[in-house]
């Protein structure tokens, strides 16, 4: 029976996974003289390449000396760690990469801890060793010491190391006498050290932990074969996460050759495989023999910290660019992602009759990228800002907390301590690396909400900042929010240049001349408090005579443009941001000035 190997490739965000595997599929020759290979092939998604990070978990795998290696290729980012933990139950081994300058960050910690407690075996490479300012052994001892942190057994501490550049496609496990020609040593200590999964007899049982979507057969069922052999024709059990049992049939089994998918009839133990045919299959389902079901232990996961109400759009610009606008094409929409990501939760706004609905999820990147993929999908909706999920425990209210790494370079350490320590951020640890420093903090998620575009401000966008979820704490004091008003709209029409010009000394603006406004739009930023409404459709005057020294050139300053996440970061509670497919306008949740002046008025009686 051929030889198997289940490898995950664990990192902190941008420290090169995917990269790396470009060069395994290159020197495996993987591809044909005459085909081309895109750069960070395993990155497909539109949204991974425009952001150079991984958002969705891939498998491949690759034929060397008579071993076929399944590669898992997993997020970086703490915000798609719910996968992570997910696809970590396929593998028998990581291979843990950490940058030869950075060290050890926050996810690389994260996604360590997960894979030293489902007991997999570690190979360390340490990458970017060609880098000006690289410091490998240093660094390897800093992930020795992590890995003593998280109470590795002694089996696990006996990690081979190996140094790497992924862009340049060598390993080395001998820094200063081995020559950098090939990749292939990696795969050679892969072989070596990461034990093949173990061969149990008996019925079959398989745990589903990826889906995949097909227009064609629907969903797909991505797991591996804990016992037995997969086989096709056989009657089998599902066993879905609350216990209930169902028969189903199998119409078709794949196993992942090379960079796609291989139609097969049987699948031993311990390869991996997807299943189509199962009507509503899930993540966490166990599919095993029909004579004798077994339910397979669930798989943990970390509950969501923030939340964001979706709702229907209700601008006067409704249906003008979406294709999907109504409530109905929302609630379908958000439950069938909620079904794909375990990490996702919905449920229907309290009261809102249907028009809105409480989307959870682990940070704001998170949602702001399946806002962003609604999108090019061609939904229209609005959202409101992101509001942390606390608990009462014991009587006492606890909101989720994060450890906060900032990398910055020295002369700007003051100000992110600062900023950090108005956010109710508590410093715990600060590192000089060379002229950077890299400084630590617990801070309160809320905390974190706008923390990335002020930090970037304040060091005139040095700064590098991740963050990873540690737990519930005790409510901490109340965080600064942002004190300037809205400068909002008073009329609906095309934005005058005129108009613009004049008011640029009261604020910034978002907009440009020309744009389509409404009545409640947010045009910019008030340079005091409060909100300043204003004519924006306001033109010059003409007449038909001309008076001499009254024109001036105009001189408007360019508008200011939010991303996505900066505009979700940027709003108050009483706004929202209008997403369609080809706009994102910020807007009053109460459009004209006579309701936000009753609703404030009610707010303030109720106080009494």
């Amino acid at each position: 029976m051929k030889q198997i190997r289940n490898i995950a490739i664990i990192a902190h965000v941008d420290h090169g996974k995917t990269t790396l595997v470009d060069r395994i599929i290159m020197q495996a020759e993987m591809f044909r003289e005459n085909q081309e290979m895109q750069e960070r092939f395993l990155d497909n998604n539109d949204l991974e390449r425009e952001r150079g990070i991984t958002i969705l978990s891939k498998n491949i795998s690759i034929q060397y000396q008579g071993v076929k290696i399944n590669v898992i290729d997993t997020p970086g980012h703490s915000d798609f760690g719910g996968q992570v933990e997910r696809v970590l139950n396929l593998a028998d081994g990581v291979i843990l990469l950490v940058d030869s300058a950075e060290g050890p960050m926050p996810q690389t910690r994260f996604v360590l801890d997960k894979a030293l407690r489902l007991k997999l075996k570690p190979i360390v490479l340490v990458n970017k060793v060609d880098k000006p300012d690289a410091r490998p052994k240093e660094v390897l001892n800093k992930v020795f010491d992590l890995f003593c942190d998280l109470n590795a057994d002694d089996d696990q501490l006996d990690f081979p190391v190996l140094y790497a550049s992924g862009r340049d496609g060598w390993a080395v496990t001998d820094l200063e006498n081995e020559p950098r020609t090939t990749i292939m040593p990696l795969m050679d200590a892969v072989v070596k050290y990461i034990p093949g999964p173990p061969k149990i007899e008996g019925p079959v049982q398989m745990q589903i932990t990826t889906l995949d979507y097909s227009d064609y057969v629907g969903r797909i069922g991505i797991g591996r074969v804990h016992r037995g052999t997969m086989a096709l024709n056989r009657p089998m059990v599902i066993i879905k996460r609350n216990g209930t049992k169902k028969s189903v049939n199998i119409k078709q089994l794949f196993t992942f050759e090379g960079l796609t998918r291989s139609e097969a009839t049987s699948v031993p133990c311990g390869d991996l495989c997807a299943i189509v045919g199962i009507e509503g299959i899930d993540i966490g389902d166990t599919i095993t023999d029909a004579e004798t079901p077994e339910i397979m232990p669930p798989i943990s996961m970390d509950e969501p910290t923030l939340s964001m109400v979706f709702r229907v759009n209700d601008s006067p610009f409704y249906g003008r660019e979406g294709k999907y606008v109504s409530s109905r094409h929302l609630r379908e929409r958000l439950l069938k992602e909620a079904e794909r990501d375990v990490a996702l939760r919905v449920s229907e706004g309290e009261g809102s009759g249907g028009e809105s609905f409480n989307v959870s999820g682990r940070g704001v990147l998170h949602l702001s990228i399946l806002i962003e993929t609604m999108r090019r999908e061609g939904y229209e909706m609005a959202v409101a800002p992101p509001q942390v999920i606390c608990k009462e425990i014991d009587d006492v209210k606890h909101e989720p907390m994060e450890l906060l790494s900032v990398d910055v370079p020295e002369e700007y350490a003051g100000r992110i301590i600062e900023l950090a320590g108005q956010r109710q951020g508590e410093m715990v640890n600060m590192e000089a690396r060379g002229n950077r420093q890299l400084i630590e903090f617990r801070i309160p998620t809320r905390g974190l909400i706008g923390f990335r575009s002020r930090a970037l401000t304040q060091s005139a966008g040095e700064a590098i900042v991740s963050h990873r979820y540690t737990g519930y704490e005790p409510m901490r004091g109340a965080i600064p929010r942002r004190t300037a008003g809205s400068i909002v709209s008073a009329g609906t029409g095309k934005a005058a240049a005129y108009a613009i010009d004049a008011l640029q000394q009261r604020g910034f603006f978002f907009i440009e001349p020309n744009d389509e406004c409404y009545e409640g739009m947010i045009l910019g930023e008030n340079s005091k408090e409060g909100d300043l409404t204003v004519n924006v459709q306001r033109g010059k005057q003409l007449t038909n005579m001309r008076a001499s020294g009254t024109d001036h050139n105009m001189k408007i300053a360019p508008a200011r443009k939010l991303s996505l996440e900066q505009a979700l970061e940027y709003i108050e509670k009483d706004e929202l941001v209008e997403i369609t497919p080809q706009n994102m306008r910020l807007r009053k949740l109460y459009l004209t000035e006579l309701e936000r002046k009753r609703n404030r008025s009610t707010k303030v009686s109720n106080l009494e």
